[in-house]
């Protein structure tokens, strides 16, 4: 794991999990949890790929899941915001939603990880996004959807999928 985003890609995956919580049963749980990891991981790393970027986001915060949570109509139980939901990266969790719907687009993705600070092997093994298994989409029905995921992959689709266009070397997105 990326330890400089790693609270980022935490909270992302924990806010995704809770949005489209997985299939009942512990098992279910694990797969859809390495799913929204892995998404969440190769999102923050593209989304932040060099070393200032993560230090950037470090002194200025990721801005928190209060957007995410009106697009899906979240409402919070009380007026105390639990503190994970501040580390919540809106980009990171749109991006994390699109590599979560389409896997050829996840595999694409994690190939540009090469150009970034973290390098190709930052991330691990992304098979779990780029071939799913039938096993990987029982656990995790509605993390998969790509209609329920619509809203929150539509975003910031267009930042992600002009970044991974072919051409020049990955720019930095930086913190927009």
């Amino acid at each position: 794991m990326l330890s400089d985003l790693s609270p980022v890609i935490a909270a992302s995956a924990r806010w995704l999990l809770s949005a489209f919580p997985p299939a009942a049963g512990p098992l279910n749980d694990a797969l859809a949890e390495a799913q929204a990891r892995h998404a969440a991981t190769i999102a923050a790393a593209l989304r932040y790929p060099t070393a200032l970027d993560a230090e950037l986001l470090n002194l200025l915060g990721p801005g928190g899941s209060g957007a995410l949570d009106q697009v899906t109509g979240a409402r919070p139980l009380t007026d105390a915001v639990p503190a994970w939901r501040t580390q919540v990266d809106e980009t990171v969790v749109s991006w994390a939603a699109c590599l979560l719907a389409d896997p050829a687009l996840a595999a694409v993705a994690a190939a540009c990880l090469a150009a970034t600070h973290h390098g190709a092997n930052g991330v691990g093994d992304a098979r779990r996004l780029t071939i799913p298994s039938p096993r990987d989409h029982r656990a995790a029905p509605l993390l998969r959807h790509p209609d329920l995921l619509g809203p929150i992959a539509d975003l910031h689709r267009e930042s992600l999928l002009g970044l991974l266009r072919p051409g020049p070397a990955l720019a930095s997105p930086g913190p927009r």
